[in-house]
């Protein structure tokens, strides 16, 4: 018998596994406002899969001068993380991750936002158990699109690429995945607009008929 086509999993998060971007949005909002700049006029999904640095190229000419990066995002995580009990998994979610997990399939998660979100978004999906490792943008020199964090999963994870799948719900995300080889998912509920992708689901358990 050959052996599989497919042997892990690299999840993105926000948007894929979980309805995060509503929090993002509102802790984007309340840090501004917390240094004095009113952004309310953004729309919801503003920076949807945009990683945090660029985030604040678009957004920093908007807040008082003086105000420091580091200062900004912190205030966003703080409020992100101390507000993670509102966040909710995305249908199917959790039980395609077990159902995963249960065929043996390896799994990692491959983030944009910091380490503090990722962890947070992680413990109210309650799989922390069911996946080797997590990847933030603290992890990395580049987020996505930059394929590196999707080369540094698949390293990491001792696999060549072209035997590992992207799912992915942005298309910074699809991009990376695809620049760095992997065979690329894109979950369309959540927005789409991701351009080329190998396959398109609706329903995460849909993935499952790539592994037998």
């Amino acid at each position: 018998m050959s052996a599989p086509r497919f042997r892990a999993v690299a999840w993105d998060i926000d948007g894929t596994l979980i309805d995060s971007e509503p929090l993002h949005h509102r802790a984007l909002l309340a840090a501004c406002r917390a240094l004095g700049s009113d952004l309310s006029d953004l729309p919801d999904q503003a920076f949807r899969g945009i990683h945090m640095g660029d985030v604040w190229k678009l957004v920093s000419p908007r807040l008082a001068a003086g105000v420091a990066e580091a200062e900004w995002a912190a205030l966003i995580d703080t409020h992100y993380t101390e507000n993670r009990a509102s966040l909710i998994s995305l249908p199917g979610a959790v039980a395609t991750i077990r159902a995963l997990e249960k065929r043996g399939v390896a799994q990692a998660c491959v983030s944009n936002s910091s380490r503090s979100v990722v962890d947070a978004n992680i413990a109210a999906l309650g799989i922390a158990d069911a996946i080797a490792f997590s990847l933030s943008l603290n992890d990395v020199t580049a987020g996505k699109p930059d394929p590196e964090p999707y080369r540094r999963a698949c390293a990491r994870l001792g696999l060549p690429p072209a035997s590992v799948v992207a799912v992915e719900d942005s298309r910074s995300g699809a991009l990376s995945a695809r620049a760095a080889g992997l065979y690329v998912v894109g979950y369309t509920p959540s927005g789409g607009g991701f351009g080329e992708v190998d396959r398109a689901i609706d329903r995460l358990e849909d993935l499952l008929a790539l592994f037998g």
